[in-house]
């Protein structure tokens, strides 16, 4: 028997927008228009923790999609600044501060300073990392701390500090930042416990926020990067190394971490999910 076919609306953002087209797709018992497809950026603001790389290369993307955009930094202040002329190059406005997120304080003030920067705040991605080897001998409490405090503890404050701005817009978007060796759920490297355990302790986070904040409209996903770009010093032998084991034998780059953030900010029913960009290094 033939398909029976309903038309079907694709229709704009949370916020809504105008009617762009309809199709004939199998009818399944609901002749509801598509709503929502996705967050429009244009005019929205966010906040970024951590401009070094990966950082700053989101939040151009951003700028170029639409998007106010705020930057925190720790010591790479010439790298938050050169991000913050090329936002406003693109016709977006920038805030860009100093802020140690080992601070509580110093967590509220960053976001509320970006809220009130713009008027808005609609997306919190928390970048902000360290990343060291430490042997398990030297791992005592300052050592920990000064892990966990960034990776873990801060995302959480700085949530906490962005949910009521959300709230105010009447809904945003939490994106957090794992590892592709924390969501394989093994450590696999000595001499990163602090890291592994924050970096871990980040899945979950995301996940309890998802439930936590799904009435107010507040997604929360988590990105876990796998061989992006090689850190600097990184030998050839390095380098190859790292391809032979991913199994699609390359580096990603920025833009497959940028693409990843756009969908988690974009989409508008995918909460407490980790998607690890990783070339596929987690299955070997």
């Amino acid at each position: 028997m033939p398909a029976a076919y309903c038309n079907v609306g694709l229709s704009g953002a949370l916020t809504g927008s105008a009617r762009v087209g309809c199709r004939k797709v199998p009818a399944m018992g609901c002749s509801r228009p598509l709503a929502r497809t996705k967050m429009d950026l244009t005019g929205r603001a966010a906040l970024i923790t951590g401009a070094k790389r990966i950082g700053g290369a989101v939040a151009r993307e951003l700028a170029r999609r639409g998007m106010d955009v705020a930057i925190s930094y720790n010591r790479s202040r010439d790298e938050a600044e050169a991000a913050g002329a090329d936002i406003r190059a693109a016709g977006r406005r920038a805030h860009v501060a100093a802020a140690n997120l080992s601070q509580p304080d110093e967590c509220r003030a960053i976001v509320d300073a970006a809220a009130n920067a713009f008027g808005r705040l609609d997306v919190l991605v928390n970048m902000a990392s360290v990343y060291s080897a430490i042997p398990f001998e030297d791992t005592d409490a300052l050592a920990w701390n000064a892990v966990v405090d960034i990776d873990l503890r801060a995302a959480f404050l700085c949530a906490r500090a962005a949910v009521p701005h959300m709230r105010r817009g009447g809904g945003g978007r939490i994106v957090n930042f794992s590892d592709w060796v924390a969501s394989s759920g093994r450590p696999r490297y000595p001499g990163y416990l602090p890291y592994y355990v924050a970096k871990a302790g980040a899945i979950a986070l995301t996940e309890a926020l998802a439930l936590e904040l799904a009435r107010d409209q507040i997604l929360v996903n988590a990105v876990a990067p796998g061989p992006i770009l090689a850190p600097p010093g990184t030998s050839p032998e390095e380098m190859k190394a790292v391809e032979d084991a991913t199994p699609l034998g390359r580096w990603g780059g920025e833009d497959a971490i940028t693409r990843a953030v756009l969908f988690l900010i974009e989409t508008d029913f995918v909460t407490g999910e980790t998607i690890r960009v990783d070339g596929g290094r987690h299955v070997r």
